[in-house]
């Protein structure tokens, strides 16, 4: 863990969305598949910012 959870920033699964380019089905995808952890917050979900930035530079190619 790179930073405390009460210090890291929470992003929604529409904001995750958006920031990868894809739609929220797709990220609902890679969060119950367990590619991308994920918090639930009553009925939604919650990203921890840096698990998105490490998401994407795992899967960056040249």
């Amino acid at each position: 863990m790179s930073q405390p959870l009460s210090k890291s920033r929470f992003l929604t699964v529409q904001e995750v969305a958006d920031l990868m380019r894809v739609s929220t089905m797709t990220v609902y995808r890679l969060i119950k598949s367990g590619d991308l952890p994920a918090v639930r917050v009553g009925r939604s979900f919650r990203v921890r910012e840096s698990d998105v930035d490490a998401y994407l530079g795992a899967r960056y190619t040249s």
